[in-house]
C-alpha cells in the first residue's frame, strides 16, 4: 500500500469518528479603517483604499495626522474617499421639512505608511520557520505558476492569469498549515490546460456545482498527499478531512466520490513532485 492509499483511508475514517469542523488556519487582515476613530470605511471606500497597495489598513486625514503629533511625508499623495448622507431640506415659507436630498462630499486621506512620527498597531504575526522537505516540494514544482501575496488574508488560484495568491507565511498558526494551503492551490494549478488539462478546472463551473465541488475535493486530497510526502500530515490531516467531508456532503455521501477524486489528486501530486508514471510504478514495486 502506498502513501496515497494510506492517506485516503485515513480521510475516509475521519467523518465516522466525528471529525471537527474545518477552520481557517491563518489570520485575516484588519479592515481598512481610520486610525484616529478606529471606524472601518464602508462601501466604495473599501475598494478605493484597498486598491492603493499599502500593507497597513490605517488611514488619516491631514488634520488627524497633525493632531497625533506626526506629519505627512513630503511628496506623498492622498487618496480620495467619499462621504454621502441624506440632508433634510426645509420649505422656505413654512420652515417644515419638504424633502431629503443626498449630499455627496469627498476628502483625502493618507495611509499611515505615508506619515512620519505616527505609530500604528502592528498586525499579529508568528515566527515562520520553513520546513525543509515541505519547502522543497513548493520550490521544485515543474512549471510552477507565479506565487504572490497581493490579496491579504485570501488563498486562491487564478486559472486565467495562472497565478496563486497566498496569505503571507507568518500569518499562519503553524508552518505546516501554510504548506497545506499552498499545496491546495498548487493542486488547482496542476489542472491548468498547460499542465494536466483537468476538466474540473479548465471548464467553467458554477460555485457549488458538481464539477466545482469535485475540484475542491481533488485539491484538498492532493494537498493531503503532498503533506504526507513532506512528513507534515500529522499536523494537517484532521483539518483537511473536515474540509473534504464538507464538500463531499454537498454533492453526496457516497465514499466512492472521495476515492474517485483521489485518483485525480494522485496525478496532480505526482506532477507537482515531478514524478513520471514510470517512476511512480518503480517506486511502488
Amino acid at each position: 500500500m502506498n502513501v496515497y492509499q494510506i492517506i485516503t483511508e485515513r480521510i475516509l475514517e475521519k467523518p465516522s469518528q466525528g471529525a471537527v469542523p474545518w477552520r481557517r488556519t491563518w489570520k485575516g487582515p484588519e479592515p481598512v479603517q481610520n486610525l484616529a476613530t478606529r471606524r472601518p470605511y464602508r462601501g466604495v471606500n473599501v475598494f478605493l483604499l484597498g486598491m492603493q497597495g499599502f500593507g497597513s489598513p490605517y488611514w488619516l486625514t491631514l488634520n488627524q495626522a497633525n493632531h497625533l503629533g506626526g506629519k505627512i511625508r513630503k511628496g506623498e499623495r492622498g487618496s480620495v474617499v467619499v462621504l454621502w448622507k441624506w440632508v433634510e431640506k426645509a420649505d422656505r415659507e413654512t420652515g417644515e421639512v419638504a424633502e431629503s436630498v443626498p449630499l455627496l462630499r469627498y476628502y483625502r486621506v493618507w495611509n499611515v505608511e505615508q506619515t512620519e512620527g505616527i505609530e500604528a498597531p502592528k498586525a499579529e504575526v508568528t515566527d515562520f520557520e520553513p520546513i525543509e522537505a515541505a519547502e522543497q516540494i513548493l520550490q521544485e514544482m515543474p512549471k510552477r505558476p507565479e506565487i504572490v501575496h497581493r490579496d491579504p488574508g485570501k488563498a486562491w488560484y487564478d486559472p486565467w492569469g495562472d497565478r496563486v495568491n497566498l496569505p503571507r507565511p507568518e500569518t499562519f498558526e503553524r508552518a505546516e498549515e501554510f504548506y497545506c494551503c499552498a499545496y491546495h492551490e498548487l493542486v488547482h494549478s496542476s489542472g491548468h490546460k498547460s499542465r494536466l488539462d483537468r476538466p474540473t478546472l479548465v471548464q467553467l463551473a458554477r460555485f457549488g456545482g458538481h464539477a466545482y465541488c469535485k475540484e475542491e475535493l481533488i485539491a484538498e486530497m492532493g494537498a493531503a498527499f503532498l503533506c504526507a510526502v513532506a512528513g507534515i500530515e500529522q499536523a494537517t490531516l484532521e483539518n483537511s478531512a473536515a474540509y473534504i467531508d464538507g464538500w463531499r456532503r454537498v454533492i453526496g455521501t457516497d465514499p466512492k466520490l472521495v476515492v474517485t477524486a483521489a485518483a485525480q489528486a494522485q496525478k496532480a501530486a505526482d506532477f507537482i513532485l515531478g514524478r513520471t508514471f514510470e517512476e511512480k510504478g518503480e517506486a511502488e514495486e
